[in-house]
């Protein structure tokens, strides 16, 4: 096992955690986004207003991406227990 090895590994595992966070963060990136702009039409300065439209939106995006997100960390945790024997020996 080579650092070029390791390196690929680690670059697999961070694209893996990005691909399955996006959904989640675009989403409430996109609500956040429209609050703001409800806030600053209607000059409402409430911090809290935003917090639950977000909460709900980011646990809508888990029910409705969640099957996907499973999927997707199943298949990679099954590659690298697959290959365990190559990493240690």
């Amino acid at each position: 096992m080579n650092a070029e090895f390791i390196i690929g590994l680690a670059g697999q595992a961070v694209y893996t955690v990005l691909k399955v966070s996006a959904p989640m963060l675009i989403l409430a990136l996109l609500a956040g986004l429209a609050i703001s702009i409800f806030q600053a039409t209607t000059q409402i300065q409430e911090q809290t207003l935003a917090f639950v439209p977000k909460i709900i939106v980011v646990l809508l995006a888990l029910l409705i991406f969640g099957p996907w997100i499973l999927t997707t960390l199943v298949d990679f945790t099954f590659g690298i227990l697959d290959n365990l024997y190559k990493y240690i020996g």
